[in-house]
């Protein structure tokens, strides 16, 4: 700050670093509990709202909005029929992602659909959200009344006082970036592969899948009446530039055992590594990390913007207790409860991602590997019992978290 100028100070609740999905979401469910809260985020709007990522909320996920009384208002996605399939060497398996309980289920939303509609919901209700905020900063963290710094578009300097602030702008951002060296343990892991994604105006599958083959893995989502995304493994310091349509057609044909399988547009395509990485514990001071600010999940499984929302669910009723009923009961157990479940959601999707993979091109494997693999998805799809935990996962139920908010 330079000498002379002004700082305009303020106060609320939460200071929520961050629009995306885990932002909104505890925006929302602060609104809904009757905290008040200001939400921060870098980006324009219009950034926010078509950054493309996730296209599944799981049935945990969707439960946890209905609780809220907000599944109508800010999902609004495509039933997802709980069906995923496998294609091994052109083979079709079908696997249920269903566990047979009542209650609503998985929906196909895609992340920008999802912020979108969360973002349009805060906003009508009231809730106070600024884009374009810079230099953000994060003060006493470890105080009763922590502050946060930001200039807002037109250079004016705030200082918003509050009780918490929500830590929701991802791996790369200034939240978790401002917790003192050693605070936090970080826990990562590199799978060592990488993946070729692709978004393109081409027609959707009938059903999320995933296939492997010799020539390696291989994957279609849809992300839209007529809109696809698909994964292709390659080396991770492949280049995009080394992946032309041509190529990217011929490959997606031959790994997903469709010769007909119809082309379009490619209107995006990137290249990142597979990784993982738990940061423990989740919180410092009055600081709480939602999300991708406190990990990172391989893509198999969808469980990283599902993590985001649990994370954020758990967040919004501690607060609630704290603020309405002075318990701080929940505050204290968040970073406990929260890692439980990441943990469990990092083992799931490192048991697919060695699977699918394992199972395919053996070249890094080996051939030992390559047959424990088939072994495992030969066992999904002959066993219930198999089957049955694979769905369990799937959905992410379990006891502990069907209790939040009970």
């Amino acid at each position: 700050m330079a000498e002379n100028e002004r700082e305009l100070a303020e106060s609320t609740t939460v200071v929520v670093i961050g629009a995306g999905p885990a932002g909104m979401t505890v925006a929302n469910l602060l609104r809904r509990s009757g905290v008040d809260c200001v939400v921060l985020e870098r980006r324009s709007r219009e950034y926010v709202a078509q950054r493309q990522r996730a296209g599944i909320v799981e049935t945990q996920a969707v439960r946890m909005f209905d609780s809220w009384g907000l599944a109508d208002r800010v999902l609004g996605g495509v039933p997802y029929d709980g069906i995923l399939e496998f294609r091994v060497d052109g083979e079709r398996h079908f696997v249920s992602d269903g566990d047979g309980s009542d209650g609503p289920a998985a929906q196909l939303c895609p992340q920008q659909v999802l912020v979108q509609k969360l973002t349009a919901h805060y906003l009508a209700d009231g809730g106070d959200l600024r884009f374009e905020a810079a230099d953000v900063s994060l003060h006493d963290l470890t105080g009763e009344r922590p502050t946060v710094r930001y200039r807002a578009p037109d250079g004016t300097l705030h200082a918003l006082t509050c009780a918490f602030v929500a830590g929701c702008d991802g791996d790369h951002g200034i939240s978790r970036a401002t917790v003192p060296a050693g605070a936090l343990t970080a826990h990562a892991f590199d799978h060592g592969i990488g993946w070729l994604t692709v978004l393109a105006d081409a027609p959707p599958p009938a059903h999320p899948l995933l296939a492997v083959s010799p020539q390696g893995f291989a994957a279609h989502f849809p992300r839209g009446p007529r809109s696809s995304r698909y994964y292709l493994q390659c080396p991770p310091d492949d280049h995009p530039d080394a992946w032309s349509d041509t190529r990217v057609w011929d490959a997606l044909r031959t790994r997903l055992g469709d010769p007909a399988l119809p082309s379009g547009p490619i209107t995006d395509r990137e290249i990142f590594r597979l990784r993982s990485l738990v940061h423990d514990p989740m919180r410092y001071g009055r600081l709480f990390l939602v999300g991708d600010a406190a990990h990172i999940v391989s893509p198999m499984g969808g469980k990283g913007m599902n993590l985001a929302l649990y994370d954020a669910d758990v967040l919004a009723h501690a607060v609630r207790d704290f603020v309405h009923d002075h318990d701080d009961t929940g505050l204290r157990a968040y970073s406990r409860r929260c890692l439980r479940r990441v943990w469990n959601d990092q083992e799931f999707s490192h048991w697919l991602t060695r699977t699918v993979h394992d199972a395919g091109d053996d070249t890094d494997a080996g051939p030992f590997l390559r047959h424990l693999a088939r072994a495992r998805l030969d066992r999904l799809f002959t066993s219930q019992a198999a089957a049955g935990a694979f769905a369990e996962l799937m959905t992410g139920l379990d006891p502990e978290a069907n209790s939040v908010g009970s």
